[in-house]
């Protein structure tokens, strides 16, 4: 026996493609991007997915809308007594941005005015300085 003559136990490598028994396609069919070397179909979905930023959860993009926060030193600078606080009078008197329907009123500062508020939510603090001078 010599060198060239041994065989390794374990099995060959299956080429396909390059003719011999399997026949002239060799398994791959014919012609076409799948029949090629080295040809290889990128998912469409994959380029999409690549633009998207990743978050957590469904419906990641709807975002609660924040409250607009005025204090009461601010109502007590620019409201006159027994004056309507709202929304739109914050808006006009350029303490909020427009658009903002949802403001809330801290109680930070002090107030020594009767004022009316409407569609404004109110703190714990907020509420008993209001409550305190209203008439």
């Amino acid at each position: 026996m010599q060198i060239h003559e041994l065989k390794s136990k374990k099995d060959p490598k299956k080429r396909v493609g390059r003719g011999g028994r399997k026949g002239t396609y060799s398994g791959k069919g014919q012609k076409g991007q799948k029949s090629r070397a080295g040809a290889r179909f990128q998912p469409l979905i994959r380029e999409w997915l690549k633009r998207y930023h990743k978050l957590r959860g469904y419906r990641f993009g709807i975002r609660k809308e924040k409250d607009a926060i005025v204090n009461l030193n601010d109502l007590e600078k620019h409201f006159k007594e027994d004056e309507i606080v709202s929304p739109q009078t914050l808006y006009e008197k350029k303490l909020i941005k427009k658009g903002k329907t949802n403001v809330k009123i801290l109680g930070n500062g002090t107030l020594t005015k009767s004022l009316v508020i409407e569609n404004c939510k109110l703190s714990k603090k907020a509420k008993e300085i209001i409550e305190k001078y209203a008439k």
